[in-house]
């Protein structure tokens, strides 16, 4: 029994690691309903056409057709404002601006951040904001609101490149960069120019200028990765991927280098829990520690999520990589498609729609 118990455990813990939570997949149908896939199932939430929306893994945010602005997290629709504004969405977040009063939608709560905002940026779990009253750049995380600099002078919002899922780096009116992660500000140093971040979840990576070595930040660390600048790199989910003077592509992720590819890729990208690149007229992706071919053509487009890389066949439909396994998604020629958590979403020719999850085509 009770091995039985500790094999329930062990399987939760895996489960909650390798998959992504996915609580809306929204789309509009043939009758211009608003709709979403959840729970393996198709369900109307709007009966009337909407004018626009914005979507995350857990929300989507929508302006109905008499210009409200709702929002609904696949258990209930709330009704956010009636009035002109702008709002952006992440996987967890909801912000919106009216005039100057942002609020803030966090798990079916509603609260202003402040009245007197002026540029904000939302991602997955941090809304960076600027606040006039004061002359400050704040930051919203994990239902806290930190002061990141006060500055006498203009503000400077930090480039969007700058800002990860949960971290990000930045530069005080004093000329020190530092590093915001999980509730702590790490220093890096004072520099006058720019340093050119990359951000992704947990990880930042970029040229030291100090100490004219290629470095990153991970676990409240800065480690040197290569003892010279590097030309390109990118940041993932608690990996970084860079690409070195020799035009070799490699990837850091505890304290471990891997060479992806010594074939000067021409492209590369990374985002989430994945990297793809080029050779020739090939393509490779790595996720899950482990490196593929996906195609041997070069797909006319693509999108990364999560774990999964949806990408244009070569019949002009869209296939996808799905736990390193390549499936076949539609053939139908110039098919569009989104991705959501684990899911992928494709919009057929008669606005019909398919979605593929867990080895399942589910049709509307």
């Amino acid at each position: 029994m009770k091995l039985n118990f500790l094999l329930v455990v062990i399987l939760c813990i895996l489960s909650n690691t390798f998959s992504y939570s996915q609580n809306v997949a929204p789309f509009i149908d043939f009758n211009n309903y608003f709709r979403s896939f959840e729970n393996d199932n198709f369900r109307t939430i709007e009966f009337q056409a909407i004018e626009s929306f914005k979507v995350g893994d857990e929300l989507v945010a929508y302006i109905d057709n008499r210009g409200n602005l709702r929002v609904y997290d696949g258990k209930e629709r709330k009704d956010i404002s009636n009035l002109n504004l702008e709002y952006e969405v992440s996987d967890h977040l909801l912000a919106y601006k009216i005039g100057p009063t942002l609020n803030l939608w966090d798990e079916g709560k509603l609260q202003t951040l402040t009245y007197f905002a002026r540029n904000f940026v939302v991602k997955d779990s941090l809304v960076v904001y600027e606040d006039t009253r004061f002359n400050t750049i704040n930051v919203y995380w994990n239902k806290n609101i930190y002061t990141l600099y006060t500055s006498s002078d203009e503000l400077m919002m930090p480039s969007t490149k700058y800002i990860g899922d949960n971290i990000l780096a930045f530069k005080d009116n004093g000329d020190f960069y530092k590093i915001f992660w999980r509730g702590e500000i790490y220093e890096l140093g004072v520099w006058s120019s720019s340093i050119a971040f990359d951000a992704g979840c947990d990880v930042i990576c970029f040229n030291d200028p100090t100490t004219r070595t290629f470095a990153m930040f991970s676990n409240g660390e800065f480690i040197d990765i290569e003892d010279q600048y590097m030309p390109s790199y990118r940041s993932g989910r608690g990996f970084i991927v860079y690409q070195d003077m020799n035009d070799n592509l490699w990837q850091f992720q505890n304290e471990e280098k891997i060479q992806l590819s010594n074939f000067s890729p021409n492209q590369w990208d990374v985002k989430d829990d994945i990297c793809i690149w080029h050779e020739n007229s090939y393509v490779f992706a790595r996720m899950n520690n482990k490196t593929q071919q996906t195609s041997s053509y070069i797909p006319k487009d693509y999108k990364i999520k999560n774990n999964v890389f949806a990408f244009r066949n070569i019949m002009g439909g869209v296939s996808a990589l799905i736990d390193n396994q390549i499936i076949e998604l539609s053939n139908q020629n110039n098919a569009s498609y989104r991705i959501y958590g684990n899911l992928v979403l494709v919009q057929l020719f008669n606005n019909s729609f398919l979605v593929y999850k867990d080895g399942k085509k589910f049709h509307n």
